[in-house]
């Protein structure tokens, strides 16, 4: 069957994908209308859901606010808008007229499907984008808006699509809230008749919300159920409107911006949405997941086939005492536990002593590196680790020579203060100059310090967002801020095709498909306690993979929470991501630093599974009983399981944890104790876990899957 068909009796298209259908159609107004979304069909049977047009019920009824491809501003129409447009003369609305559509298959195993449209009264054009391949779920759509008269138009909603679910009998909304230090807090609520927001406000897309969705009829857990799911590829302020309907139905638009913003289209523009994203599963949560997961490695992420290396990161050992000789020490140690990638934080720069200071001169502090960043950076390489530094090229301190010289090139409002949070100024990167001075030194500073790794970090949201003198510059700031820092990180990586970059705002403020497919990881939390990070990564792997989720190891009482737990415990929360190491090892006792080289080392035994494989989650991390996270090889031939106890309790039953996604019949070993174990049983009745006694205790469990015929084995289950 073709990736996209369409029907002539019906004019149906049809996008198929390896175990979805997507159907839509053009009604007799002229307006895209969807059709369905959900399992595999034959072109027959979407014609046959391709019912008559419905006329509205009542006079105090107009268009279902659910139904169609892009919900426009006008007529009859009372839903939340898609798109919603302001012309010259200050008339609004949009009225549909098809005028052709387009379908590229030129790649092999990926089609694309183009609506094109423009509006009845005036010059502008609306296409609309949908694109498949043969080896995922998930459907793109974005939409491109130009403007083809000779005045400006105001696109006061110019969203990338718009979602349509089938009836259910009950819907249930699953996405991520949280703050800064607790990101990514699952929620799974009951969707309330009328319209949800989920938004960010912030310029980036926050620590407080998401931008996807997944939604069910409330019956879904993570290995049953139908679940509908959606993403939004974008880096800055973002807005998903999820409405259920009086008459039972459901959907969701989504895309840039926020209430009371704009996209100013002058003459001859053209607007481009970012890509959203959606899928449809019928095995659960968890099935949700692995098709996101498997989408990012594949479609996403520029080098995910790399496996990622183990990472020291200075900032907890030394805060802003950052020195060549105390970095050098450091960087001994981390060689000794196995560690690749040596990174230098905060505080190598200008007259950076503190947060208040010297942030905007990216030269290497004189004091405190004589001779530049280069002879640490040639010491890590020696000791056979690759070199990194944290940069922050979005933000300035007005105490800093950039500032004293380009105070304008902040983001402000005339004759209003300009407001600091982190004794700091947002730099406006909407600005072409602006933009351009940050891709010159960031190259500059790769080159001349043979820096293979940036932890690209962003400390603070926006603030007097505008810029004052171009026309409409305070409504262009939104979406031009956002295009030149993709357009910054595109040219250093084909500047510096062996560089790898970290995305981080103050942890986890900018992580989404957008910003994925220009960085190679991201770090998830600046919360390092163990015990919080298991609620943490839980949320975060909803969409994102572990392929691209930085977890430390990092000191005790933890800097945060003041929480204690053992040195293993840490290391296997942190295992389930990409391992990183961020303690002062100047205060590791040797016991420490041999158990920890053991645990790195352990880890490097298992992470093509945790980097490369498919991600189950078993069980709840803070319940009475252990939890896990299990990663298994496309192949099935292995897996590995990392299990987790909370703080035992007398009496409470022993539950098995029962494995996930492992080959039925097959048997597989443990690699350390050698006891053979038969997949049915593991997955169907369960593995007794063991785990240390006391508080915060952990396991690791590496499967290898035991050839036919092999019977020299020990017993295990």
């Amino acid at each position: 069957m073709p990736l996209i068909s369409r029907s002539p009796a019906t004019g149906v298209w049809l996008l198929t994908t390896p175990r979805t259908s997507y159907a839509l159609r053009i009604d007799d107004t002229g307006a895209p209308c969807h059709v369905a979304w959900g399992p595999r069909l034959t072109p027959a049977e979407a014609d046959s859901l391709a019912g008559p047009f419905e006329e509205p019920v009542s006079s105090f009824e107009g268009r279902p606010a659910v139904g169609e491809e892009l919900p426009v501003d006008g007529g009859t129409r009372y839903g939340p808008p898609s798109l919603q447009v302001r012309y010259a003369d200050g008339s609004r609305a949009f009225e549909w007229e098809p005028v052709g559509h387009r379908v590229d298959d030129s790649v092999p195993g990926v089609a694309e499907l183009v609506l094109e449209f423009r509006d009845r009264v005036f010059p502008l054009s609306v296409a609309l984008h949908y694109r498949v391949r043969a080896d995922t779920d998930v459907i793109e759509r974005w939409t491109v808006l130009r403007n083809d008269g000779g005045r400006h138009v105001d696109l006061l909603r110019a969203d990338s699509a718009a979602w349509t679910l089938p009836p259910l009998a009950d819907y249930r909304l699953s996405h991520v809230t949280g703050q800064w230090s607790a990101e990514t807090r699952l929620r799974r609520e009951r969707l309330p008749h009328g319209e949800t927001v989920l938004t960010s406000r912030r310029g980036i897309t926050s620590h407080h919300a998401n931008p996807w969705t997944m939604l069910d009829d409330g019956t879904a857990d993570e290995d049953r159920g139908r679940v509908w799911s959606t993403a939004l590829a974008w880096s800055g302020s973002w807005r998903i409107t999820v409405q259920r309907t009086p008459d039972g139905r459901a959907g969701l638009t989504g895309g840039v911006g926020h209430e009371g913003t704009r996209v100013p289209l002058g003459p001859g523009e053209e607007f481009t949405t970012p890509v959203s994203a959606g899928l449809f599963t019928d095995g659960g949560f968890g099935a949700a997941s692995r098709a996101w997961h498997g989408y990012v490695r594949a479609h996403v992420l520029r080098h995910a086939g790399e496996t990622a290396p183990v990472l020291y990161n200075s900032w907890e050992a030394t805060g802003f005492d950052v020195t060549e000789a105390g970095q050098l020490a450091l960087a001994e140690r981390a060689a000794r536990l196995g560690v690749e990638l040596y990174v230098v934080d905060d505080g190598w720069f200008g007259a950076r002593r503190s947060d208040r200071a010297g942030l905007g001169d990216w030269t290497p502090a004189p004091d405190r590196f004589p001779r530049g960043l280069r002879p640490l950076s040639d010491a890590v390489h020696r000791l056979g680790m690759r070199f990194g530094v944290w940069v922050e090229p979005e933000m300035v301190n007005p105490d800093s020579d950039l500032y004293r010289e380009h105070p304008d090139w902040v983001l402000h409002l005339p004759g209003r203060r300009r407001t600091e949070l982190r004794n700091q100024l947002v730099l406006n990167f909407a600005r072409r100059d602006v933009a351009d001075w940050a891709f010159a030194w960031l190259t500059r500073l790769v080159a001349e310090h043979r820096v293979d790794f940036l932890k690209w970090d962003m400390n603070r949201v926006f603030g007097e967002s505008g810029r004052p003198g171009p026309e409409d510059g305070g409504d262009r700031v939104w979406t031009r801020y956002v295009h030149h820092l993709y357009g910054v990180l595109d040219r250093l990586r084909e500047a510096h095709p062996e560089l790898r970059i970290e995305t981080c705002s103050g942890g986890g403020g900018r992580v989404d498909l957008g910003i994925l497919a220009r960085t190679d990881q991201a770090w998830t939390s600046d919360n390092t306690d163990a015990v919080d990070r298991l609620g943490i990564q839980r949320g975060f792997s909803q969409v994102y993979p572990a392929r691209v989720m930085s977890a430390w190891v990092t000191d005790v009482p933890n800097q945060l929470t003041r929480l204690t737990v053992p040195l293993r415990f840490r290391f296997h929360v942190a295992m389930a991501g990409l391992l990183g190491v961020g303690g002062d090892l100047t205060r590791w006792s040797e016991e420490e630093l041999a158990e920890a080289a053991g645990l790195v080392a352990r880890y490097k035994e298992i992470r093509h599974l945790v980097q490369h494989g498919e991600q189950y989650r078993i069980g709840d991390p803070y319940g009475d009983g252990p939890s896990a996270v299990q990663y298994v090889a496309a192949d099935g031939s292995e897996a590995v399981v990392l299990a987790f106890g909370a703080s035992p309790r007398h009496g409470t039953p022993r539950v098995p944890l029962r494995l996930r996604g492992l080959p039925a019949g097959a048997r597989f070993r443990d690699t350390e104790t050698g006891a053979v174990h038969h997949a049915t049983v593991l997955t169907e009745y369960g593995l007794d876990v063991r785990l240390p006694g006391g508080d915060w205790a952990s396991s690791l469990l590496h499967l290898q899957r035991v050839p036919d015929g092999d019977a020299g084995d020990r017993a295990g289950s």
